[in-house]
């Protein structure tokens, strides 16, 4: 990444930082982005598009001059990848990003906990303890999920034993999948029920782009001064 500064050019495996930062217009690129291991037909393809993009393309751009001897089309990558790269892929960046998105919440965090003699940390002490002694209780019970209208609304059963059902979260999780992002739906507590065991019926309704079966429902800690997992780790997955 340091060469953007200077103005100088990748050709690099669709890996790392690459794999974010290519597009054609600042770069060549080798490879599909996957992992082959060790197979040498694949080796002996790339060496062949390593070669071919060297004499087809970057010694071309770099010794085809105009009348006052500029390499036009190196220049304009040049201009393309310092233009739209160095923002992005830079130590100003990384430091900026990783101030607002954790240093800054961290230290905001910190005082909150820590203020009114340390009342918001006490209580996550508390939350802690009683999600560790009582975690092993809940269990899944009976998943309905019926598409109506361009939604699925999914109801399921949640025995939570001696667990404070405030102290958790139900939601339903979905892989990321053909470019799509993973997606979080949380349920809301519905009518508790008749069965042995403290337990509820948790619902929701979401849009029907996605296959019903693609949706996992997941019991996992909620506290609104907590950071999930990072304060407390449990999961429980519904089978």
């Amino acid at each position: 990444m340091k060469i953007l500064v200077n103005g100088g050019l990748n050709l690099s495996e669709l890996d790392g930082w690459w794999a974010e930062a290519y597009e054609p217009a600042v770069g060549w690129a080798l490879g599909d982005g996957r992992e082959h291991g060790d197979d040498p037909a694949w080796d002996a393809a790339e060496a062949d598009a390593l070669y071919g993009l060297l004499e087809r393309e970057i010694v071309p751009a770099f010794y085809n001059r105009d009348a006052h001897g500029v390499p036009r089309a190196w220049i304009a990558r040049m201009r393309a990848s310092m233009s739209r790269l160095t923002p992005l892929f830079s130590a100003n960046r990384v430091v900026r990003q990783y101030t607002d998105t954790y240093y800054a919440p961290a230290a905001a965090g910190y005082r909150a906990r820590a203020a009114d003699k340390a009342a918001l940390g006490a209580q996550l002490v508390s939350w802690k303890r009683h999600l560790a002694e009582r975690w092993g209780d809940a269990r899944f019970g009976e998943l309905r999920a019926t598409t109506q209208d361009s939604q699925h609304h999914v109801t399921v059963e949640v025995r939570l034993g001696r667990l404070d059902p405030a102290a958790v979260r139900v939601e339903l999780y979905a892989n990321a999948a053909d470019g799509v992002e993973p997606e979080r739906h949380a349920l809301t507590r519905g009518r508790k029920l008749d069965a042995p065991g403290e337990g509820y019926v948790y619902e929701a309704s979401i849009p029907a782009a996605r296959a019903a079966g693609d949706y996992t429902a997941r019991l996992i800690p909620s506290h609104p001064g907590a950071a999930v997992p990072l304060d407390a780790h449990q999961i429980l997955w519904q089978r």
